[in-house]
């Protein structure tokens, strides 16, 4: 670093601590000189998160064709063949560079325990009880501890990309041909600083914040999406946003996920004691428990709507105390942490918003339209997920495409940095930011939810988007005129992100997958992405 500039300089430029910025910088780091940066702590991402596990072919009664197919009709014809051939078949080798890192995963009887969760033909769903993303997550930060040649800086957050557009200060509509880096506020200094880099590789996750409630760390706020936007990307399908069916519904319970693999061992969805404990979900779908988690949200909306509920029950207490014990530790003690006992009750849920299908267009490589500027993990849109993610495809993704990405980059050459400014510290500071951007983040929240949540129509999609749109105006001048915070920078991301998911769902007039319409209840005969180009918006 350069202290009379506030300059880095790196080869690669890594914004993201989860699973897909660690693949990335672990496989990068060997001769290159990698910045890691992230806006919090180094775990308190989404990926620490996942319970479930990580889908791949592991079983001789399985195979890559099966695997691909299940994906496939998830996301109700809208994925991307090549994507999802590629993820499925390198699926494998992932899993096998997880263990030989040391990824504590369950074993049964001397090999890999396999579950099965919803969407599922066959059980391949490698796990670690029900932490998975806890167990890998340790397991890579410790490696990346050891790891000298990438250096870490936490509460960092991405401010803006540095483009060849941005430097030359052309208009808004110009296409940016390279990236350069970015500016990153130093949450400690409360300092704007300047990363330049050949390579940037955004790995921000998702931007599950948007909606009043989500399964999603406080850190999803769409950050990278919402750059990558304004820096002259396209974004793919942000109309699909999928609602896990089953987020524990408790006034002390923040964001905390009954997994999956509960459904898939056997757990059974009712209607409360009053309502005589009715097993709703084959009235719905004759997968029942073990539809796609877009089917089984809906059939819960439908229920609780219909009857007026707050919440339903998931039971699995059928299973024996040692079972539970042995498969699902983590949610056991935090639903007894409560009061609940799960070897004895149901377990209240609801459904609430938990994964960005759509993002940043990408291709197998992670290459976004942008030279130099990638995006993987959740942030991206690859086309794997289509209209509705499959259950544990998420932590492939961002295996394979970042492995992908890694390829690219040691593919490609270094480019030497251009001149950079400082960022511009003028900025005043007000003592009534705080107070707007709380409120806004608040009303932005409850208009998603209300307005663009589990089923959809024209009119509440025309009042999101003249809400958002009044936002937008006020967030504008606010950013344009006030010094930059975390709190202002995210609630600007959340605000374009939300504006992205309208549009989108706007032009969408079918019933696909995650994105239900009232409107337009049929399925179109021919399934086409939803594209949206910011050059062409702006001109």
């Amino acid at each position: 670093m350069n202290p009379m500039n506030d300059r880095y300089d790196f080869d690669v430029l890594i914004i993201g601590s989860g699973l897909a910025g660690l693949t990335a910088a672990l496989n990068l780091a060997p001769g290159l000189r990698v910045a890691l940066v992230t806006k919090r702590s180094l775990s308190d991402g989404s990926s620490h998160w996942a319970q479930g596990g990580i889908a791949a072919v592991l079983s001789e009664q399985d195979s890559f064709a099966s695997h691909v197919q299940d994906t496939l009709q998830a996301g109700a014809g809208l994925c991307d063949l090549d994507a999802t051939r590629f993820a499925v078949e390198h699926a494998p080798a992932a899993i096998a560079w997880l263990q030989e890192l040391g990824v504590p995963f369950s074993q049964e009887n001397g090999g890999l325990h396999l579950t099965r969760e919803g969407g599922h033909s066959h059980r391949r769903i490698v796990h670690a009880t029900d932490a998975t993303g806890a167990a890998v997550q340790s397991t890579l930060l410790d490696r990346l501890r050891r790891t000298p040649s990438i250096q870490v800086f936490e509460d960092h957050m991405l401010v803006d990309l540095i483009t060849d557009r941005k430097l030359a200060r052309t208009p808004a509509h110009a296409a940016a041909t390279r990236c350069h880096g970015a500016y990153v506020l130093d949450v400690a200094r409360d300092r704007v600083v300047t990363f330049s880099a050949s390579h940037t590789v955004l790995a921000t996750g998702g931007a599950g914040k948007v909606y009043l409630y989500t399964s999603n760390p406080d850190t999803a706020t769409g950050d990278g999406i919402a750059a990558a936007w304004r820096a002259g990307c396209r974004v793919g399908n942000m109309e699909f946003i999928q609602f896990h069916p089953t987020c524990l519904y408790h006034p002390h319970a923040k964001s905390f996920l009954i997994s999956e693999a509960v459904r898939g061992e056997g757990g059974r969805l009712l209607l409360p004691a009053h309502l005589g404990r009715h097993r709703f979900m084959p009235d719905h779908d004759p997968r029942a428990e073990l539809a796609p988690r877009d089917v089984v949200a809906r059939a819960i909306d439908f229920e609780m709507k219909k009857h007026g509920l707050d919440c339903v029950h998931l039971d699995i207490s059928h299973q024996s105390p040692a079972f539970l014990q042995e498969h699902f530790p983590n949610i056991l003690a935090r639903c007894a942490e409560l009061g609940i006992d799960i070897t004895r009750e149901p377990i209240p849920v609801v459904p609430a918003a938990h994964y960005t299908c759509g993002g940043v267009v990408t291709d197998l490589a992670g290459r976004t339209d942008i030279a130099g500027l990638y995006a993987v993990g959740e942030t991206a849109c690859t086309g794997l997920h289509g209209a509705n993610r499959l259950a544990s495809n998420s932590l492939v993704e961002c295996m394979v495409f970042a492995q992908g990405a890694v390829a690219a980059i040691r593919a490609a050459p270094l480019v030497a940095a251009p001149a950079m400014p400082q960022w511009d510290e003028s900025r005043v500071t007000d003592a009534d930011e705080q107070v707007v951007i709380s409120h806004n983040w608040a009303e932005l929240r409850r208009c998603m939810w209300d307005y663009v949540g589990i089923v959809r129509t024209n009119k509440r999609l025309e009042r999101a988007a003249h809400r958002i749109a009044l936002l937008q105006d006020e967030i504008h001048e606010f950013y344009a005129l006030f010094h930059v915070s975390r709190d202002l920078l995210e609630l600007r991301n959340l605000v374009q992100v939300a504006d992205l998911i309208v549009m989108s769902a706007l032009l969408r007039h079918e019933s696909r997958g995650l994105h239900y319409s009232r409107d337009y209840p049929d399925l179109l005969a021919q399934a086409r992405p939803t594209l949206l180009s910011p050059t062409l918006a702006a001109a």
